[in-house]
């Protein structure tokens, strides 16, 4: 019995047309007839659906597939194939009408009005966005065409030619204090310049002429850039007197592509010579101190360009170059001009026959008539073309000034309406002995400032270490090990020794050191008021900070 339930599963699941056996007399009659009210019996067992009609016609496979037809989806409203699937799609639920009473039901279900008019607004919907894609795709086609002629006559600036920010804001990112930071562009020129000065120096001692050739590929191994002879040239700015560069011939490069007839730029180093009357030779002392003189010389150019930045200020400020310490703070140094490189000398000019009226000229009793004259026709048809564009590279464009940094932008007046102006003189008066007394600071000072701007917090720490160790002295040991343990900022035991000096040094009323034999013991007074003590550091601080 229980194996012909599931040989009747299994016709079932069996796609095609096949009979169903009969149904046995044995086998669980159907509920419709039989079936017992679910609030009278207390059987939990779910009622069997009623037998369709028609039980011994051929059946629809049990594994149906999931797709609407191409009927359902190009006309909603047409009745369903007699080969499509009688049960809804997954994709979209559509609700069957009821049978009105007395009618008959349709052999075919019908979607719902509902749900044509909601097809119909979907499509609508995705008619009009279509034809809006389309509106805007033809206005950017417009608006490009009216953009061409513009863009031709006025170029946008490729983004290649922009620098990145890593040069951009090179002075900002440079650890330690302020001071007098170069320019990144100006440190690679450094750069370039200590291995040029390297190569040319071994070449230099081992009795080998130095060409650019050999000069470059060095440099290039060494610093990973791309050295050029505008870099020679800038460096020759820079300090023209360094060496002498010089066009020759006759010069082994061992290499296929250049002969020894061409000519090479030399570069000789210009040195002093020596008593002993030797040849003179570029030792690591005299590499070091052509090093430091370069970058003092670059230091100089970007003084310069300071000294222009304060002229144009409001007021103008003048600060003596031997006691600048640290650029203006509006002062943008990575935007400071680049160094126009220097002529070099360049190979002697031979004549070279380039075009058919000078072979014509030198060549006219070599040649026959007829030869004479279709060279000349050549002559006059190849000048031709070339002849709208000749007053364009006779008169070429001038080279535009290489622009200044940029000064501070200017207060509208809008902005200070109502205010008078000897007030506004007397704030920016204020305002530049401040940045020149910032400029003109020396190290030393720079870290004193640093110092008292700890000292407040320095001072809260170290009164709650005497009462948390209840004693009325400690030794300058333990009281730097306990401060450097409870402050925020990190610090050494012999750096924390020094703040605690300096303390003792403003307010010898507060603390008070007392050397005993070998050690220094700390005593602090518990009883002054904190807030008047943070109060006097913090005056302090800001008084020598305006000085």
């Amino acid at each position: 019995m229980e194996q012909r339930r599931v040989t009747d599963f299994f016709a079932r699941r069996r796609p095609g047309p096949r009979i169903a056996p009969p149904k046995l007399a044995c086998r669980t009659p159907s509920p419709a007839p039989c079936a017992l009210d679910p609030a009278t019996s207390g059987s939990r067992k779910r009622a069997r659906p009623s037998a369709a009609p028609g039980r011994d016609q051929a059946r629809p496979p049990a594994r149906r597939r999931l797709r609407l037809s191409a009927d359902a989806v190009s006309s909603p409203s047409s009745p369903e194939a007699p080969g499509s699937p009688a049960g809804p799609s997954p994709c979209q639920k559509i609700k069957t009408s009821a049978p009105a009473a007395g009618q008959p039901p349709h052999p075919a279900a019908r979607p719902d009005q509902d749900t044509i008019s909601e097809l119909r607004s979907c499509l609508q919907r995705a008619r009009q966005l279509g034809a809006r894609v389309r509106a805007l795709k033809a206005s950017a086609q417009d608006a490009g065409e009216s953009r061409t002629p513009e863009a031709e006559c006025h170029p946008e600036e490729p983004c290649g030619e922009k620098a990145p920010a890593y040069q951009r804001f090179h002075a900002l990112a440079q650890p330690g204090p302020p001071g007098l930071v170069l320019p990144y562009k100006y440190q690679v020129l450094a750069e370039m310049f200590r291995s040029m000065d390297t190569i040319v120096g071994m070449l230099h001692n081992r009795s080998e002429t130095p060409t650019f050739a050999k000069v470059q590929r060095g440099v290039q191994d060494m610093t990973r850039r791309c050295f050029e002879e505008r870099n020679v040239g800038q460096i020759k700015t820079v300090y023209p007197a360094l060496y002498r560069f010089r066009q020759e011939r006759g010069v082994p490069t061992f290499k296929d592509g250049v002969k020894r007839s061409d000519y090479q730029l030399t570069i000789e180093p210009l040195l002093e010579q020596e008593g002993g009357g030797a040849a003179p030779k570029l030792t690591a002392s005299s590499l070091l101190q052509r090093r430091q003189v370069f970058s003092q010389k670059l230091v100089e150019l970007v003084k310069q360009h300071h000294k222009s930045f304060l002229a144009s200020l409001n007021p103008p400020m003048v600060v003596p170059e031997d006691q600048l310490t640290r650029w203006h703070p509006r002062f943008n140094v990575d935007e400071v001009p680049d160094i126009e490189p220097a002529v070099l000398p360049q190979p002697p000019a031979t004549e070279k026959v380039s075009t058919a009226q000078e072979v014509l000229a030198r060549a006219r009793s070599l040649m026959s008539p007829r030869m004479e004259k279709a060279l000349r026709q050549l002559a006059l048809r190849s000048a031709e073309p070339s002849s709208p564009c000749s007053p364009s590279l006779a008169s070429p464009k001038p080279a535009l000034p290489p622009t200044p940094p940029a000064t501070p932008p200017a207060a509208s007046p809008s902005a200070l309406k109502g205010v008078s102006q000897d007030l506004l003189e007397r704030v920016r008066a204020k305002e530049a002995q401040k940045q020149l007394a910032q400029m003109t600071r020396r190290p030393e000072q720079e870290q004193r400032l640093r110092r008292l701007e700890r000292l407040p917090e320095l001072a809260r720490v170290l009164r709650s270490v005497f009462v948390s160790e209840r004693k009325a002295a400690l030794s300058m040991e333990v009281a730097c090990a306990r401060v450097v343990g409870s402050c925020c900022t990190a610090m050494s035991p012999g750096e924390m020794e020094k703040h605690l000096l300096l303390l003792a040094e403003l307010l010898p009323d507060w603390l008070s050191l007392h050397r005993i034999r070998t050690d220094t013991y700390v005593k602090l007074d518990k009883a002054a008021d904190l807030a008047s003590i943070t109060t006097r550091l913090v005056r302090r601080a800001r008084a020598e900070e305006g000085l």
